[in-house]
């Protein structure tokens, strides 16, 4: 007969993904000619639990190259965006978030600069990012437990009665 014990352990009780695409704009001191290029660099991000949701901070610098001065002159100017953005993570079955909930955050899709436009002396751009969430917390595994231990096994040497009769035969002079 089968007994049953709980194992108590920490494991995924929740995940999700979410896409996120935002649109920023920057105002610069010369008239944009010619976007030169974008890019988005020094992501740090933190998850963090308020009520029964998942919140993730985070920022991120954002390079802007262009030309100006009828394409004859470059810069590049530069961007930090702060961002604070909530998770509805459904938790599995009998689970809740507690002061001992880990929040693990992952990148799926580093933020990165979908496009670029010029309005005066203003510079429009979008920016796209993929954040997955796994909430890890307590949990518990019913296991099954066997009374009977298994019989335990006789090792046989596999010596052939000659290998044991040649080792019988070794004299104590054997270095000489």
């Amino acid at each position: 007969m089968a007994l049953y014990k709980e194992i108590v352990t920490k494991a995924v009780i929740g995940k999700g993904k979410k896409y996120f695409k935002d649109n920023y704009s920057i105002e610069v001191e010369n008239e944009p000619t010619t976007i030169l290029g974008c890019w988005v660099i020094n992501h740090k991000f933190k998850g963090y639990k308020t009520n029964d949701k998942i919140g993730v901070s985070g920022t991120y610098d954002v390079n802007i190259w262009y030309s100006y001065d009828k394409d004859s002159k470059t810069t590049v100017v530069n961007k930090n965006i702060s961002y604070d953005d909530l998770f509805n993570v459904k938790l599995k079955e009998n689970s809740n978030l507690t002061d001992d909930t880990d929040i693990i955050v992952r990148t799926l899709k580093q933020p990165s600069c979908l496009g670029v436009n010029i309005a005066n002396k203003t510079i429009n751009f979008d920016i796209e990012k993929e954040l997955g969430v796994e909430v890890v917390g307590e949990t518990k595994v019913k296991i099954a437990v066997e009374e009977d231990e298994e019989p335990w096994e006789d090792i046989e040497d596999e010596l052939s009665e000659q290998d044991i009769k040649e080792i019988n035969n070794v004299t104590d002079d054997f270095i000489k």
